[in-house]
This record gives C-alpha cells, structure tokens and sequence, in this order.
C-alpha cells in the first residue's frame, strides 16, 4: 500500500510541477528561469518515478500488466 501512495504523490507531484511552469509561462513578465526550473522538476520527477517503477517490478513489489489484464482461466472440474 506504500508503493501505491508514493506512486500516487508523485503523479501528483508531476501534475502540480506541469501546473505551475505553465502558470509562470502564462503570467510571469519578468523572464525569471521559474518556467524552467519548474520543468526540470518535471523531467526529474518523472525519471525518478520511471526507475522507481522498473525496480519495484523486478523486486516484485508491483506487478505489471496491460491495460486490459487477460482473464484468469479457472480450472475445469475433471468428468465423472
């Protein structure tokens, strides 16, 4: 359930970094380097979460799937 929640927080985290380099682009009239350092953030965030998911599926702490997991078959009963 932790691996969830950082998962989670950094998706978040992602999301909020996207927001506010967009909000210092759009209102920032100084030419201050905030755009970009919030943009880096970004790309360090994600490369973070990126690696952090390839180790925790190769210590089995998460299990990977597609996007439509393939049913579980279930075991026939054998004939009487």
């Amino acid at each position: 359930m932790l691996i969830k929640f950082f998962i989670f927080t950094a998706f978040v985290g992602i999301i909020f970094s996207l927001g506010s380099a967009l909000y210092y682009l759009l209102h920032d009239k100084s030419h201050s380097p905030r755009t970009a350092k919030a943009l880096t953030t970004r790309i360090s965030m994600s490369l973070v979460l990126f690696f952090f998911l390839l180790f925790a599926a190769s210590r089995g702490w998460i299990k990977p799937h597609g996007i439509r997991p393939a049913p579980v078959q279930q075991k026939k009963a054998p004939p009487r």
